[in-house]
């Protein structure tokens, strides 16, 4: 009996040992990472009534800055133009090619009530269109022709997925360098983004808080 007793923990303590190493080997999640950028600066050529032209600032996601790498991006700037890897091109000029599968859409509410991208559908850039809408209220800002000011929409929070199938979400907080509390235009150069991120370095993980 004495034995019978020993085995029976001997094997408990087997399988609890085996459960604990189980539980050892899960990796741990990465967190999201919360980062703002300031200034990025996003030039263009043309404009009012003229072609529109100039390459596009690129950025990563997962190394957080801007990049020129053809391949390398999920997210790509001009003036008010934001593009995505994924698609193809819009059919304005100096555009860089897509070589992602790379999507936005645009979510309603507070960056910080915008926590997932779980049943979000997400467009890609197409012939004639971006999949972030372009033009003042069509997107992520508003034009006001009396004072020439672009300022972003409050509650429209950028949601991407990226060429690499993460995900992050995007506030822009200012079009004008060093992001004054009030532009003018007189004074303030634009095409200058300040923005917070977050983003989701665990590839198909949706959770973005």
């Amino acid at each position: 009996m004495k034995t019978l007793q020993t085995l029976t923990v001997a094997i408990l303590f087997i399988g609890f040992a085996s459960c604990s190493s189980d539980d050892d080997n899960i990796p741990t999640p990465d967190p999201v990472q919360s980062e703002q950028v300031s200034n990025l600066f996003a030039p263009q050529t043309g404009g009012q009534g003229q072609p529109v032209g100039g390459d596009f600032a690129k950025f990563d996601f997962e190394t957080g800055a801007e990049t020129t790498s053809d391949t390398d991006w999920d997210i790509a700037f001009r003036g008010t133009t934001i593009a995505v890897n994924g698609g193809t091109v819009s059919g304005t000029d100096d555009e860089p090619v897509r070589t992602g599968e790379a999507g936005a859409t645009i979510a309603t509410g507070t960056f910080a009530s915008v926590t997932t991208a779980e049943g979000l559908t997400f467009a890609q850039d197409a012939n004639a269109s971006f999949a972030i809408p372009t033009g003042s209220d069509n997107g992520w800002y508003n034009y006001n022709p009396q004072v020439n000011i672009i300022t972003p929409i409050p509650g429209k929070i950028l949601v991407f997925k990226t060429t690499a199938g993460n995900y992050a979400k995007v506030e822009i907080l200012s079009y004008y360098e060093n992001a004054p509390a009030n532009p003018d235009p007189q004074t303030d150069a634009g095409r200058y983004y300040t923005f917070n991120y977050e983003y989701n370095p665990n590839v198909g993980e949706t959770s973005l808080e």
